[in-house]
């Protein structure tokens, strides 16, 4: 799939959100798409996903079936969480509810399955978002923020998610502006920025090609320091305080690991 010369804006005297997009997605590849918050990843994902269209330019290649997660699932609808789910099956075209099933199976949304969307958590209604995207194997899936309000559990269940529809000839565009998902296996980096993007950068180097450098930051400074770390294709191996230092870790709650917050 091919964004060709891309521009979009909201509105005719609005400034440009992203200006002259050229980028490639390869079937069977992961795109992380990096920036801060605001920069235009929703953007940028909407139109791979046809949600939205260019005001210049076009996208080209985009396969018959697109999985789409938005970043704020519309819960407001009335239907429970399995005849949202059926009546999306149903749309589809699949008439075998079984695969409906699978993935509330999957998604631990059995306990939830009778209950409204308008009355489900966020993280549960994200649940069922992402098991509508997936009822039929989508040649294109686009996640944004897919991390937003899951829990624990269900937060391990992306990857493996992204994996099988990557290793199924698929491909995968998945939004991030707080750097946890940067160390997705053979990810490629493309970064949001000034209306512009940047996708030039290569997977992340094997850790055999990696150097360690440390950075000191004022403790204030610390949460925009990981993130930018994030946001340029680093990954971030710890936080802790410097020698001397008697106070405890940052940060005092949640710590971070290799793969992100914990």
């Amino acid at each position: 799939m091919r964004f060709d010369q891309v521009w979009f804006r909201y509105g005719r005297r609005q400034q440009w959100t992203l200006r002259a997009v050229d980028a490639t997605v390869e079937p069977g590849h992961t795109v992380v798409v990096l920036g801060r918050n605001g920069a235009g990843k929703s953007t940028l994902l909407q139109l791979a996903a046809g949600v939205l269209r260019p005001v210049r330019g076009a996208v080209h290649g985009r396969p018959a079936v697109v999985g789409w997660v938005p970043e704020r699932f519309p819960a407001d609808q009335p239907f429970t969480a399995e005849q949202y789910l059926r009546r999306m099956a149903e749309i589809r075209g699949l008439s075998d509810f079984a695969v409906v099933d699978r993935w509330i199976e999957r998604l631990l949304l059995t306990e939830h399955a009778g209950t409204r969307l308008a009355d489900l958590s966020k993280g549960t209604a994200q649940k069922v978002g992402l098991a509508q995207a997936l009822l039929v194997p989508p040649g294109l899936l686009v996640l944004d923020e897919p991390w937003e309000g899951l829990d624990a559990v269900a937060r391990t269940l992306i990857p493996q998610i992204v994996a099988e529809v990557t290793a199924a000839g698929g491909m995968v565009l998945v939004s991030d502006h707080r750097g946890e998902i940067t160390g997705l296996p053979d990810a490629i980096h493309w970064t949001v920025a000034e209306s512009a993007v940047d996708a030039a950068q290569a997977p992340p180097a094997h850790p055999a090609d990696e150097v360690i450098v440390e950075v000191a930051v004022r403790r204030a400074d610390a949460d925009r320091a990981v993130a930018g770390l994030r946001a340029a294709g680093h990954r971030v191996l710890g936080v802790r305080a410097t020698a001397g230092n008697t106070a405890a870790s940052w940060p005092p709650a949640t710590g971070y690991a290799e793969d992100g917050p914990r």
